[in-house]
């Protein structure tokens, strides 16, 4: 029945967009209200949950969104941006560049939030897209790919590190999986699916359009670092907060590294580092952040939409109900993890969340079967990746950034969240298999007991009896483990 419920909640939003035309942040409200009704939500609780939602999403990303696209706008507008898509150009050639946007999105995403980095980074496509003459969407996929990637297998980035501790898995050993398995689902996810877009063409936002210029472009070791700063002071952040500081000097790490304070000091040395270089003046700049905060409007809009209806379904216990109807399912365990955390993301459009979810249901499963962690995490983070639609925020930032179709954004954007999600699972099932080749079979136990000293269990995933001798053992396949 809850899925049912959500089902049609989704069906509705998708028929007020595509039929009826009606705003995305209006349709999200009405889609709220109905999951809310038919999930038995009582009534009096239901405006203050849409708009507690509303407040949530748009708390967190609302001043990342606006500064970002002030910060866009800046580098455009100076020739940062062509001054370094002409560089790219110049040393990788129009048939490189999708390899270049991968790897660019696969390493700027690790510190970086998806939402984050997004921002982030569409200046430095739309540069490109108008220097090069290539199709927005083939440039921009496979950064957005990479970005994705990042977001879901990579423990340094704060989703997977959140599921790392959820399991207790080895963060060095998940990475090294992660690589592993991200590196090819970046080929094919990223570039190679970017190749079979070429046909879809639309107009590149003209949010990033630089002026016609008749003065010349800033360097580009001044292009580059400008554009890459907020990236910096992020990801040089992240790493400082972990080393052994006075408490004071941590907190002004963390502090600088907060990517609202990140972009706010990159506009304000970029001003100062551009404004001589390009010629700018203070007025023009201010004029272009005015510009680039008025046409961002509408996508905060779609934001906060989004943000409705994730919290209808958490308040009511939506999302729990799914993952436990789903963990009875005869399945091998990466499996369900996988399952659940993809459901969850259809159902609720948040990754982040899908994830967790996922993770809080699977982690009494993994204390009892002595599962592979290391893959679990990896698992639940390809399946929290799967099918993005018109829940999901992305889904509309994508389509509001490059003024796409709702069907070319399912063509696009959702193919590619499924590709990266689905070869996700596929490699992980490689490595099983490999693994079954090399070992045979695996032991378990069939459930935890207590050492004598510490948890009870050893590196090896064992329970160790109170002599300290190995406990008895049941032989089970890895796979049904794994």
């Amino acid at each position: 029945m809850t899925l049912l419920a959500v089902g049609l909640a989704v069906v509705v939003l998708v028929l007020l967009i595509a039929a009826l035309r009606t705003p995305p942040l209006i349709a999200f409200v009405i889609s709220a209200v109905t999951a809310a009704i038919l999930l038995g939500m009582p009534l009096a609780t239901v405006p203050t949950t849409i708009e507690k939602g509303i407040g949530e999403m748009l708390g967190s990303i609302v001043a990342i969104v606006v500064l970002g696209a002030a910060f866009g706008k800046l580098i455009a507008d100076s020739g940062a941006a062509q001054q370094i898509a002409e560089t790219l150009m110049s040393l990788l050639g129009s048939s490189r560049i999708p390899v270049a946007m991968a790897a660019t999105g696969f390493l700027v995403g690790i510190p970086l939030f998806y939402n984050v980095g997004f921002v982030l980074m569409v200046p430095l496509i739309f540069s490109v897209v108008y220097r090069s003459g290539l199709p927005a969407v083939q440039v921009g996929m496979p950064m957005l790919a990479g970005l994705s990637i990042a977001h879901g297998f990579l423990p340094p980035h704060p989703s997977p590190t959140a599921l790392v501790l959820q399991f207790r898995a080895d963060t060095g050993l998940t990475l090294v999986y992660g690589l592993i398995v991200g590196l090819p689902t970046l080929a094919i996810a990223g570039p190679m699916f970017a190749s079979t877009l070429k046909k879809i063409e639309t107009p590149p936002s003209a949010l990033f359009a630089a002026e016609p210029r008749d003065r010349s472009l800033p360097g580009a070791i001044r292009s580059f670092t400008c554009a890459l700063l907020p990236v910096l002071l992020i990801s040089g952040s992240t790493l400082l907060a972990t080393l052994h500081l006075l408490p004071q000097m941590h907190t002004a790490t963390v502090f600088a590294g907060n990517p609202m304070v990140a972009l706010l000091a990159t506009i304000l040395i970029s001003m100062a580092l551009l404004s001589r270089a390009s010629g700018m003046g203070r007025r023009a700049m201010m004029d272009g952040f005015a510009v680039a905060i008025r046409d961002i409007a509408p996508i905060i809009l779609i934001i906060g939409g989004a943000g409705a209806l994730k919290q209808v379904l958490i308040e009511s216990g939506a999302d729990h109900s799914i993952a436990a109807g789903l963990a009875s399912l005869p399945l091998s365990l990466l499996v369900l993890g996988w399952l659940l955390a993809c459901v969850i993301r259809i159902a609720l459009g948040s990754a982040t969340v899908a994830g967790l979810t996922a993770a809080g249901m699977m982690k009494p499963v993994i204390a009892a079967t002595g599962a592979n962690a290391n893959l679990m995490v990896l698992a639940v983070g390809a399946g929290s990746l799967m099918c993005s639609h018109v829940n999901d925020s992305g889904f509309w930032m994508f389509k509001e950034y490059f003024q796409l179709s709702i069907r070319d954004t399912f063509r696009s954007w959702s193919l590619m969240e499924t590709l990266v999600g689905s070869f996700g699972l596929y490699l992980f099932s490689c490595l099983v298999r490999s693994s079954e080749r090399k070992l045979g079979e695996v032991t378990f136990n069939a459930a935890p007991s207590v050492a004598a000293h510490g948890s009870g269990r050893s590196r090896g995933g064992f329970a160790a009896e109170p002599s300290g001798r190995p406990a008895r053992r049941r032989r089970q396949p890895v796979r049904q483990w794994l």
